[in-house]
C-alpha cells in the first residue's frame, strides 16, 4: 500500500508533467489535464496562502458588508423592491443574524438621513464599498500575476456598474422565482411538464451564484480570462459555495448551543467563519480558473522553481530577443502569453521574467490600438533596440538589485576588481551582438 501510495505522489509530481498529447489517447489526455488542474490548483492554494488572503477579505467584509446592504436597500426602495430584497439576504442567513444585521441597516440609514452625517456618511459609505472591491482585485490579480491595477477611472466606472448591477439582478431573481412558482402550481395538472418546471425553478438560486462566480472570474483580474476557462471553476465554487451555505443554515443545534455561549453576540464570530470560507471557496476557483488557462506552461514547474542563474539569463534573452524582433517588424507587440506559448516558457516565469526587465527599464507595457477592452498588456522595447545589446542586457542583470551592505571596500579590493574585470571583459565581447539580430 505504502508503495502504491508512493508511487502515486511520484505520478503527480513529476511524471504526469512529462507525458506528452502525441503519447496518449485524446480522452488520456483531456483526464491527465483535469488531474493536473485539480492537483496545481490545491499546491498553488497552498502556496499562494489563499487562506491569508481570505482573512484580509474577512475583515474588509465586516467593515463594509452594513453600508454595503444600506446601500443595496436604498437602491431598491427608491424602485419599490425591498422586500423582495429583504426576502433573499433572509433565505441566505439565520434568523438570528438577520435581525440583527436588519436592525444595524436601519440604524444607519436613519442616521444617514439626519444632520451632517449625510456627506461625511455617504464617502465614508462608498469609501468602503470601494476598499473591499479594490482588495478583492488585489487578490485576483495576484492569483493571476498580475501588477498593474485598473485605473482610476476604470475604478469609478467599473466598480459603481457592480454596485447598481447587484440590485437588479436580485429583484429579477426574485421575481423569475415567483413567477415561475406560480406558473408551476398551474401547470400540476401536466404530468410530464411540472416536474421539470419545477426542476428548474429550483436550479435558479444556484445558476445565480454561477452566474455571479463566473463574472467575478471573468472580469475582476486586470487581465484578459477567457469565459471558457472560467464557467466550470465558477459552477464548481458556486455549488460548494451554496452546498456549504445550506450546510450552515441548517446546523440549528450547532448555531443554539453557540447562541446559549454567546448570546446575541454569537451572530459576529459566526458570521466571520462563514465569511472566511466563503472566500477561501472564491479564491480556490479563482486559481482554478487560473490554472485551467495556464496549464500547458506549467510543465517544468519544479524546474522553474529551481531555475539556475544560466538559464535565467538565457530566458531574459530569448524573451527580449522576441520583443525587440516583433518591435523591428513592426507586428503587434507581445503578450505574456503569447511569449509563452511561442517560446514554452512556463507562464509564471515569463510573467516574472517581464516584471523583471520593466524594472530595470529594458521593456514596458502599452496598450495597443483598439485593443484596450481585452485588458491584456503588452511590450514594448524600452530603449533603442539598435543599442540594445546582449552585453547590455547581462550587465543590467549583474547590476540589478541592492549593493548598499556595509563591507569594508578595501578589504575586498582585489576580490572585487577580479569580479568586475571578468564580468566587463565577457560584457565587451557581446556588446556588439544586437538582441533583434539573433
Amino acid at each position: 500500500m505504502n508503495a502504491r501510495i508512493k508511487a502515486l505522489i511520484h505520478f503527480l509530481d513529476d511524471g504526469i508533467w512529462r507525458i506528452r498529447e502525441e503519447e496518449v489517447t485524446p480522452l488520456q489526455w483531456k483526464i491527465y489535464t483535469y488531474i493536473k488542474i485539480i492537483y496545481l490548483s490545491i499546491i498553488q492554494f497552498i502556496k499562494d496562502r489563499i487562506v491569508v488572503r481570505a482573512s484580509a477579505l474577512t475583515y474588509s467584509t465586516l467593515l463594509s458588508i452594513i453600508p454595503i446592504l444600506a446601500l443595496l436597500f436604498a437602491i431598491a426602495r427608491g424602485f419599490g423592491f425591498d422586500t423582495l430584497i429583504e426576502a433573499q439576504i433572509r433565505q441566505g442567513m439565520t434568523g438570528t443574524q438577520a435581525e440583527l444585521i436588519f436592525s444595524w441597516i436601519n440604524s444607519y440609514l436613519e442616521h444617514a438621513q439626519s444632520g451632517i452625517f449625510i456627506g461625511i456618511g455617504l464617502i465614508m459609505l462608498l469609501g468602503t464599498i470601494l476598499l473591499l472591491i479594490d482588495n478583492i482585485e488585489r487578490s485576483f490579480n495576484a492569483i493571476w500575476q498580475v501588477k498593474k491595477p485598473r485605473s482610476v477611472f476604470r475604478q469609478i466606472t467599473d466598480y459603481f456598474s457592480m454596485i447598481l448591477l447587484l440590485p437588479i439582478l436580485l429583484v429579477v431573481s426574485s421575481g423569475l422565482t415567483i413567477f415561475m412558482m406560480t406558473y408551476v402550481k398551474e401547470m400540476d395538472n401536466f404530468m410530464v411538464l411540472a416536474p421539470i418546471l419545477k426542476f428548474f425553478v429550483r436550479l435558479i438560486p444556484y445558476a445565480l451564484i454561477w452566474g455571479m462566480f463566473i463574472g467575478l472570474y471573468t472580469f475582476m483580474p486586470n487581465t484578459k480570462v477567457k469565459l471558457s476557462h472560467a464557467w466550470l471553476p465558477g459552477v464548481l465554487a458556486g455549488s460548494a459555495f451554496q452546498a456549504f451555505q445550506y450546510f450552515y443554515i441548517n446546523s440549528q443545534i450547532w448555531v443554539s448551543n453557540y447562541n446559549a455561549i454567546y448570546g446575541s453576540f454569537a451572530a459576529i464570530p459566526l458570521f466571520l467563519l462563514w465569511t472566511q470560507i466563503s472566500w477561501s471557496i472564491c479564491l480556490f476557483g479563482a486559481e482554478m480558473s487560473y490554472i485551467s488557462q495556464n496549464v500547458s506552461t506549467f510543465n517544468f514547474g519544479k524546474e522553474t522553481a529551481h531555475i539556475s542563474r544560466r538559464f535565467h539569463d538565457f530566458f531574459c534573452t530569448i524573451i527580449l530577443s522576441s520583443i525587440c524582433k516583433r518591435f523591428a517588424t513592426g507586428g503587434q507587440p507581445y503578450t505574456a502569453e503569447a511569449l509563452s506559448t511561442e517560446h514554452k516558457i512556463p507562464i509564471r516565469l515569463t510573467k516574472s521574467i517581464l516584471y523583471e526587465l520593466q524594472d530595470m527599464r529594458l521593456i514596458y507595457e502599452t496598450d495597443a490600438a483598439g485593443e484596450e477592452k481585452s485588458r491584456e498588456p503588452q511590450y514594448v522595447p524600452g530603449i533603442d533596440i539598435n543599442q540594445l545589446s546582449v552585453g547590455t542586457l547581462l550587465s543590467q542583470l549583474d547590476a540589478n538589485g541592492a549593493e548598499d551592505f556595509k563591507i569594508d571596500p578595501a578589504h575586498y579590493s582585489a576580490a572585487w576588481q577580479t569580479l568586475i574585470d571578468a564580468r566587463k571583459e565577457f560584457t565587451e565581447k557581446n556588446s556588439h551582438i544586437l538582441l533583434k539580430d539573433l
